[in-house]
């Protein structure tokens, strides 16, 4: 076992915050009817995809009857439909959905992970919660060691990989980087910090994000890839 399969085997186990672990298993045990014969997954979700990934896509938290269900991030429901949906289009992806663990999807060069491991109540997590799986996403970083261009969806993520970039000992930009959809900053890390507005149902449906503006953050990402 790698030191990266040895981490999610940390990350499943987790039981550091007592709010999330009583919501994502009373969902787990409660269910939507639509869902009635699902074995959902019920703990924190590991992350997923190419460990030797140059593109990290950073994600805020798993959908309760999303990833919870099915324990894959962004499977499972419509938010995932439209990342995995782009990945494809953009050669990131073996599938252009994700439905289960055990559907055979493959990432390409992406490797897929989230602010906050467990799906928290009315998706708004605490900031103690995400101060808790801080770690576990600086030890990710740690260990992809291709990444160059990390992808955060929605201000949340965002945020929090500027939390933890700087408390890998790099300095913030002055000013500092401010979320706007499409906005690209380069870090004293190495990596290129790449913006956008996450793909919920509240954005997705509501127009505020756009499928031709989804694909245009990964035609950004495939740019700098190209030129780096």
């Amino acid at each position: 076992m790698t030191k990266l399969e040895r981490l999610q085997q940390t990350v499943i186990a987790c039981a550091k915050c007592p709010r999330l672990v009583a919501h994502r298993e009373g969902v787990a045990l409660k269910k939507r009817p639509m869902y009635a014969g699902w074995d959902y997954w019920g703990r924190p979700l590991p992350a997923f995809g190419d460990p030797g990934a140059r593109v990290l896509i950073l994600g805020l938290a798993p959908a309760a009857h999303g990833g919870n269900r099915t324990g894959r991030m962004f499977t499972g429901d419509r938010s995932g439909d439209w990342l995995y949906g782009a990945l494809h289009r953009f050669g990131f992806a073996a599938l252009p959905t994700s439905t289960r663990r055990d559907d055979g999807q493959a990432l390409r060069d992406a490797f897929i992970t989230a602010a906050l491991r467990c799906a928290p109540p009315l998706n708004k997590p605490l900031r103690e919660e995400l101060a808790n799986c801080k770690p576990y996403l600086m030890r990710e970083l740690d260990l992809l060691d291709r990444v160059s261009v990390v992808v955060a969806l929605g201000k949340i993520a965002f945020d929090a990989y500027l939390g933890v970039h700087r408390d890998r000992g790099f300095p913030l930009p002055s000013p500092r980087p401010r979320f706007g959809h499409g906005a690209v900053y380069s870090l004293d890390d190495g990596k290129t910090l790449v913006a956008s507005y996450h793909p919920s149902q509240q954005n997705t449906q509501t127009g505020r994000l756009t499928r031709e503006m989804f694909d245009g953050v990964f035609e950004t990402v495939r740019g700098i890839l190209s030129e780096g």
